[in-house]
């Protein structure tokens, strides 16, 4: 089984950024630990400021026949990207859209997603262990 974690603008600061919201681990820290817990699984990593680059990626993976899945922390892209929920919505793979926060407990502008209808589902609120969630799920499929 291959998987894809995307993950978008300012993720890449995560363990550094507003930690009371995103914690402090890093995000290679967390990727490595969940290789270690799912052996039997090639958990393939893409991270990206960029719209169009992460747009570019969902395309790649989600056409390719040996991707099974995609978990997908667009960030702020979640609330206006039309450009990546096309992207999802074109493609064959599914993808589990996951937020680190509650952004349903945040500024009213995040209670909307863009992504959320024509993902597989959507998990916020649960930290990084919500990519172990997606995970989990996609391995169900």
């Amino acid at each position: 089984m291959k998987l894809t974690i995307i993950n978008g603008p300012n993720l890449n600061l995560l363990g550094r950024r507003e930690p009371g919201i995103y914690g402090t681990s890093t995000f290679t820290d967390f990727l490595d630990d969940l290789r270690r817990r799912n052996p039997d699984i090639e958990i393939s990593y893409f991270q990206s400021n960029s719209e169009g680059a992460l747009v570019d990626r969902l395309q790649q993976d989600g056409f390719d026949p040996e991707i099974t899945g995609i978990v997908l922390n667009p960030g702020a892209y979640s609330h206006y990207s039309i450009a990546i929920a096309d992207a999802i919505a074109a493609i064959p793979a599914p993808v589990v859209e996951v937020h680190i926060s509650n952004i349903f407990a945040r500024e009213e502008f995040r209670h909307h997603s863009v992504v959320s209808p024509v993902a597989k589902g959507c998990i916020a609120g649960l930290g990084l262990e919500g990519y172990a969630l997606a995970i989990n799920y996609l391995r169900s499929l």
